[in-house]
C-alpha cells in the first residue's frame, strides 16, 4: 500500500495535503481496499465550518456505508465533482483524481497534529 510521505493522516483513514490556507482531503489506499469498490461519495457539508473530526459525509462500497471525518477545522469550499460520475475514481486513485474535497484551514498548525507517513502506516499494520 501507498502512504505518500508529503501528506497527514487520521486515525479514521483520511489524508490531507496543504497548500497555504488551503486543503485537500480525501480516503487513504488502505482505506478504499478495506471498503472495497465504490459506488457513490456523498458530501453535502459544502460552505458550512466544521470542526475536526466532524462527519462530512459518507462513501458508499458495494457492501457498507462509510462515514468521512474532517482532519482540520475548517469550511469546506470545494466537492470532487468528478466523483459524481466515477465513484470509482477513489478506488483507482485515491491520493490524485479520487480527492474529495478542498477546504479553508482555520488553523494550518492544526495539521502538525496528525499522523506522519510512519505512524499512519505502523498504525494500519504496513
Amino acid at each position: 500500500m501507498e502512504f505518500p510521505g508529503t501528506l497527514r493522516y487520521t486515525k479514521d483513514h483520511e489524508w490531507i495535503s496543504i497548500d497555504g490556507n488551503t486543503a485537500t482531503v480525501g480516503i487513504t489506499d488502505f482505506a478504499q481496499k478495506e471498503l472495497g469498490d465504490i459506488v457513490f461519495v456523498d458530501i453535502s457539508a459544502v460552505g458550512k465550518p466544521l470542526e475536526a473530526n466532524e462527519i462530512f459525509g459518507t462513501v458508499e462500497a458495494v457492501k457498507t456505508v462509510s462515514d468521512l471525518f474532517l482532519p482540520v477545522s475548517g469550511t469546506i469550499t470545494e466537492v470532487n465533482a468528478d466523483l459524481e460520475g466515477t465513484p470509482e475514481n477513489v478506488n483507482k486513485d485515491p491520493y490524485g483524481s479520487g480527492w474529495m474535497i478542498k477546504m479553508t484551514l482555520d488553523n494550518p498548525a492544526d495539521v502538525e497534529a496528525l499522523l506522519d507517513a510512519a505512524a499512519y502506516s505502523q498504525l494500519v499494520g504496513e
